[in-house]
């Protein structure tokens, strides 16, 4: 028996390209000049614009008074980030120009966030007085006889007379952790005169009214300290 050969006409139907259907014709066509942007690299998004990041610059090596003339003394002070609103609680530099209109300036941050800045300085500072050896922070929650808490109310500049300056609000409590009791608490409060109104003169005049805090937080941290009960 002869083998049975398929037609030309069959062979044919499976080797020849199928036309496209209309819906897809019609998709590839709107797809093509976006697959060419991706293809060749092209991108539809902005470039988001350069960040400059400053840190909080500081003179406590300076301004520290005490740095050993004191014994230090036994009692462990734990200092932690002071709580701040959604305006402060970043890394933006925040500046009101007029009134009550809060802005930032455009291009420029801080390195860290506010609160977390100031705490630093605050340790910073306690650790240039040496009248407290040990100390801790937030970071690690070790035991300590003292805690420092509060509330970050101002880290700003403020123009005032059409001329800027730095102020900076901090609410504190030293509190006992072991009984959770406020043994006292404080509002620390500067005001810096800006030498000119450029970024960098402003970030100057934001490190000197922190140092200038800091000193005071030391202190008064060591006068309560040493008059709380036992």
């Amino acid at each position: 028996m002869m083998p049975t050969l398929s037609s030309p006409m069959n062979a044919n139907s499976h080797l020849a390209p199928q036309p496209l259907r209309r819906p897809a014709l019609i998709l590839t066509l709107a797809l093509a000049p976006l697959l060419g942007l991706l293809l060749t690299g092209c991108s539809l998004l902005p470039k988001s614009a350069p960040v400059d990041l400053y840190q909080l610059p500081s003179a406590l090596l300076q301004l520290a008074h005490n740095t050993g003339r004191t014994a230090p003394r036994p009692e462990s002070l734990r200092v932690t980030r002071p709580a701040a609103g959604a305006l402060l609680a970043g890394q933006r530099i925040i500046v009101l120009p007029a009134g009550d209109r809060v802005s930032h300036y455009k291009g420029a941050q801080w390195s860290e966030p506010a609160p977390l800045l100031l705490r630093n300085r605050l340790l910073d500072a306690l650790r240039s007085d040496g009248r407290l050896a040990t100390l801790s922070s937030d970071d690690r929650m070790l035991q300590a006889d003292f805690e420092l808490d509060g509330e970050l109310r101002a880290f700003q500049s403020v123009y005032q007379h059409g001329s800027p300056q730095v102020l900076l609000q901090l609410d504190l409590r030293l509190v006992q952790p072991a009984t959770q009791r406020i043994v006292a608490s404080r509002r620390f409060e500067q005001l810096q005169p800006v030498s000119g109104s450029a970024l960098p003169a402003v970030v100057s005049a934001f490190g000197q009214a922190s140092d200038r805090l800091a000193l005071q937080v030391a202190d008064w941290s060591v006068e309560q300290i040493a008059a709380a009960p036992r």
